[in-house]
């Protein structure tokens, strides 16, 4: 429970973060060159500039809108100028920038506010808060199997830990490798989810919309706690080998770092 509480405060503190870096490597991998800005292209409306950053409006849909809307207000001086102003008309398709376009703080803060930020919290939760509560127990179930295994054959028998004596700094690394690779292998579905919802821009107003039209989240019950999308249920486990490499690794190097560490400082005084 230590491990799952401490794993949720984690996701807290550094969901930002990775929401930033993750959309930063997006952009990186994306590889779009613009030869000159898009507002020196064409006329932008200054709330688009602002908002919707490297877009333009496609006038064709939007006439294509004017025409169809028409008949219930004719009389309305600029009625183009009117739809430009609402962010799902701004590119004429209805649809929201692509990642690349929204990377910056300054940029996810304009357009999705700053509960953006923390956008995936709930997959990010229950991500940090699985891997913690599994890591943690695995690794100290690890631990107290090689105490009772190093005590096999003491005689007299020890009985506290203590009379064992310290276990191979290799054996405590290996372990907590192993747990973490574990951990990673039962959290990876949710760390997919968190990563595929903070790969989509949601402006502020649409997100106003759906507020006022008592928009549902689709998906069962758990999909809707966990913030898993029921379209991405093929995917969750993609890439899964990597993560249980990186994380088994990680927590392999830091364990051993640490006592390597420790084992310099004590010798060295």
């Amino acid at each position: 429970m230590a491990g799952m509480g401490a794993g949720a405060v984690e996701s807290l503190i550094s969901l930002p973060f990775e929401l930033i870096k993750l959309r930063a490597q997006v952009t990186s991998a994306s590889r779009i060159s613009r030869a000159t800005p898009v507002t020196e292209n064409k006329a932008v409306v200054p709330v688009i500039a602002k908002l919707l950053r490297g877009y333009t409006p496609d006038m064709k849909a939007l006439n294509y809108s004017v025409g169809m809307l028409s008949i219930l207000n004719s009389k309305h001086p600029n009625m183009v100028g009117a739809m430009q102003e609402y962010p799902w008309m701004m590119t004429g398709s209805g649809r929201p920038p692509s990642v690349y376009d929204v990377r910056r703080p300054s940029q996810i803060i304009s357009l999705e506010g700053p509960g953006a930020l923390w956008r995936g919290l709930h997959s990010g939760v229950a991500r940090d808060s699985v891997f913690g509560g599994i890591f943690f127990s695995a690794w100290q179930l690890l631990h107290r199997a090689m105490l009772d295994w190093k005590a096999v054959g003491m005689d007299p028998p020890p009985r506290y830990d203590e009379e064992i004596g310290p276990l191979s700094p290799l054996a405590v690394s290996l372990a907590a490798g192993f747990s973490g690779s574990v951990a990673a292998a039962a959290s990876h579905g949710f760390d997919t989810a968190k990563s595929r919802s903070q790969c989509i821009v949601l402006p502020k107003f649409i997100s106003m919309e759906r507020k006022l039209l008592k928009w549902k989240i689709p998906g069962k019950r758990f999909e809707r706690i966990t913030g898993i999308h029921p379209a991405d249920r093929n995917i969750l486990f993609r890439g899964i080998w990597l993560r249980m490499a990186r994380s088994g690794i990680a927590s392999f190097t830091i364990v051993a770092s640490y006592y390597f560490s420790v084992t310099y400082l004590v010798s060295g005084n």
